[in-house]
């Protein structure tokens, strides 16, 4: 790790830190920012099972920032990371600002880059990124009216937050028109629904592109690729990821500078224009189409499962990059990552991510494997029997790491295949067949 002079011996092995969310996420931050010289310990709210084994963990609502300040004051905490979207929605940095607390995560102004699809999109209008095609709808007639007009296949999208299932392709103009009534009429996604967007679909392969922000400077961007459908050889439901891969590679350097160069750098610059300047991380989700990189959409946090094969691959102090974007001193730390391929392969509840039951127990968690993490999602303890048990739709990400991915694949498998757990499953196909 290299960090300018300009930082403190004191501040950097100082810090105690607050990790935000309770999913497998989260458990990759926690496990990481344990890692680094600048921590002396992490805490977690709610946090999960197997974060309690890095820190304490405390039960309270991932907004509910009056209790979360309090548990700032009573341990000294420095920093908070905020893993989910929906605090830094709700507005978490502003709550904190005129604190001694530094949050990495944007305000809920910058946060509106994934709160917002359609605000992106017109911001990209502006500022000439590229972009596919899209109209913006605030009523369900005009939107039909525009398909019947309209041929070709669509991506409907709403506008607002839907964990990460919000959009729905759809090459018909019955499945378009479904998904409308859907998404406008039904009301699946909620509020998030009274504004839909419609863009032409793209062809290519889809990479996920992070990069931490200071509001003015981007450090070195990593790509992850991930895998949404629930099911081998992509087939059923749209999902938050089922699994991820990283190494280096996966595009070409001149590609990943071009990326930062015509995509994250203007949005960056322009949102500072607007007086929302972003700080954190930033989650391109980009297709690399015959005329070059697009951006689907921008997530203003870390992706799961995309945060635990990336994090892994971290070498400089994640403690210390976070606290440089919360401080506008990104300059002054070199972000750099390693030559490891990572593999994360999703446990999810049987069902997923339809309707499923829960409560199932799951055991030999802690089973060492070399080479290899197991980061805890949807995971309990039965408070009748003791025992672990599954607690939600994604259960848990096993990760293997290696000098090639086919290597890396067969450890996070390996791992996987090490714990008992019943009701779940998982894709059979993450890293074989690569997106790029």
């Amino acid at each position: 790790m290299r960090i300018n002079e300009n930082f403190t011996e004191e501040w950097m092995y100082h810090m105690r830190v607050l990790v935000i969310g309770s999913g497998a996420r989260e458990h990759a931050m926690a496990d990481k920012l344990i890692e680094s010289t600048s921590v002396t310990s992490v805490h977690s709210c709610p946090g999960n099972i197997l974060m309690e084994t890095i820190g304490p963990v405390y039960d309270i609502e991932i907004c509910d920032f009056d209790k979360i300040s309090k548990i700032c004051l009573n341990h000294n905490i420095d920093l908070i990371a905020v893993g989910p979207e929906i605090p830094m929605a709700a507005g978490i940095s502003e709550y904190f600002e005129t604190s001694s607390i530094k949050v990495f995560g944007p305000t809920s102004g910058a946060a509106r880059l994934e709160s917002s699809k359609a605000f992106t999109r017109e911001l990209l209008e502006r500022i000439d990124v590229p972009s596919p095609n899209f109209n913006i709808f605030d009523d369900i007639n005009k939107a039909i009216d525009w398909i019947d007009r309209n041929d070709g296949p669509k991506v409907i999208k709403a506008d607002g937050l839907a964990a990460g299932k919000g959009v729905i392709i759809a090459d018909r103009k019955e499945a378009q028109k479904i998904a409308v009534n859907a998404i406008m009429g039904d009301k699946i996604f909620g509020e998030s629904g009274n504004n839909l967007i419609i863009e032409e679909k793209l062809e290519g392969p889809e990479i996920s592109v992070f990069a931490f922000c200071d509001g003015e400077n981007i450090s070195n961007p990593v790509v992850a690729c991930d895998y949404k459908r629930a099911q081998d050889g992509d087939r059923g439901l749209n999902t938050g990821g089922m699994g991820s891969y990283s190494y280096p590679g996966i595009i070409d350097n001149s590609l990943l500078q071009h990326i930062k160069d015509i995509i994250l750098l203007p949005t960056v610059s322009e949102m500072t224009r607007l007086g929302v300047p972003y700080k954190g991380v930033l989650y391109a989700g980009l297709m690399i189409t015959p005329s070059g990189p697009k951006v689907l959409e921008f997530n203003c946090r870390f992706g799961d499962p995309e945060a635990q094969v990336i994090l892994p691959r971290l070498k400089t102090d994640l403690g210390s990059v976070m606290d440089a974007c919360v401080t506008g001193n990104l300059r002054s730390v070199v972000v750099e990552w390693n030559d490891l391929a990572c593999v994360g392969v999703v446990l999810a509840s049987a069902g997923y991510p339809s309707a499923y039951q829960t409560g199932y127990e799951i055991s030999n968690l802690n089973e060492s494997v070399e080479n290899t993490k197991l980061f805890a999602g949807g995971i309990s303890i039965n408070s009748t029997t003791g025992i672990n048990c599954t607690n939600g739709g994604r259960i848990l990400t096993a990760v293997g790491m290696a000098d090639t991915i086919s290597k890396a694949r067969k450890l996070a498998y390996e791992k996987l295949n090490t714990i008992n757990s019943s009701n779940t499953f998982f894709r059979t196909d993450i890293g074989q067949v690569l997106r790029t």
